[in-house]
């Protein structure tokens, strides 16, 4: 199994083989399954996030149970089909599918947990983006979430990647880093600019604090995924356009994992601290769980 990234970059080299097709081979040899059916139950994992980010945009959207969350999907859909925006319409169309996933998971529908499910929204967030721009095939896609899921392995098994024990950089951020990476694949890069993608999505976004309003995966969850979706592309673009991260990528998982260690618990999904502990905050908690909760 790979433990590192630069492993991970070094067999791709050396067996001139893009990273997707050494994680398939790897999760074939550890799991002792066919390739046929590891290459099924990744499939299943993509059908279930369309399925998400379809429902997430549908009518009038979906809305968690608290009512603090939800419907804003559907308002990045109309609004990019009635404005030209600021950030360009691919983009907003990545926010659009991260938004529409997460609002799904705080309505308690099903996601694909990628790694999280508070970071669920991330990596479909860019491949359904980039299944429009690039007009990607189901092989492609798959191939996206393998290439993903292996840089996610090395980020679960070095460091961390949940809220509680490392903060929202080790969702959002792990998640980011995942999806700048295969984005740079499915672009044609090589195994290091993947690498250098996601060490740079990684770092722009290591300190990230996981401060739930209420403790529930809502606010600011929701709209953090969108962050890491564009984060992803625009690291990727980075990458492929030849700029270097500084700090290497195994690194940067190592520099997350202690900064993780070093946040306090009020800032590590506890719902105290951050934006949770703020008055409307605190209203919001009390609206919901009551005065004394």
């Amino acid at each position: 199994m790979y433990k590192y990234i630069k492993e991970i970059v070094a067999d791709a080299e050396k067996k001139q083989k893009p990273i997707s097709e050494l994680i398939i081979e790897q999760e074939c040899e550890m799991s002792g399954l066919s390739r046929e059916k590891i290459w099924q139950r990744m499939k299943y994992n993509l059908e279930t996030m369309q399925r998400a980010v379809e429902k997430g945009q549908e009518c009038d959207g979906v809305f968690s149970k608290t009512g603090i969350s939800g419907g804003e999907a559907v308002k990045i859909k109309k609004y990019r089909q009635t404005h030209k925006t600021l950030s360009g319409d691919f983009i907003m169309n990545a926010v659009q599918n991260a938004v529409a996933t997460n609002e799904v998971n705080a309505a308690m529908g099903i996601i694909c947990a990628t790694p999280t499910a508070g970071s669920s929204g991330t990596l479909p967030g860019v491949i359904f983006m980039l299944r429009r721009r690039f007009e990607l095939t189901e092989e492609q896609m798959i191939r996206f979430l393998f290439t993903a899921g292996g840089f996610g392995l090395v980020i679960a098994n070095n460091a961390v990647i949940a809220g509680a024990t490392g903060g929202c950089q080790a969702e959002v951020g792990s998640a980011s880093g995942m999806g700048a990476a295969a984005a740079v694949e499915i672009a044609g890069g090589t195994p290091d600019q993947s690498a250098q993608a996601m060490s740079i999505a990684l770092s722009n976004l290591l300190g990230l604090v996981c401060d739930p309003i209420a403790g529930l995966v809502e606010v600011p969850c929701v709209n953090r995924n969108a962050i890491g979706a564009s984060n992803a592309l625009i690291a990727a673009d980075m990458a492929l356009a030849g700029c270097k991260s500084v700090i290497p990528a195994d690194e940067c998982i190592d520099a997350m994992k202690k900064i993780g260690q070093d946040l306090p618990s009020s800032l590590r999904e506890t719902g105290i601290g951050g934006l949770a502990g703020t008055p409307t905050g605190q209203a919001i908690k009390a609206r919901i769980f009551g005065k004394d909760a």
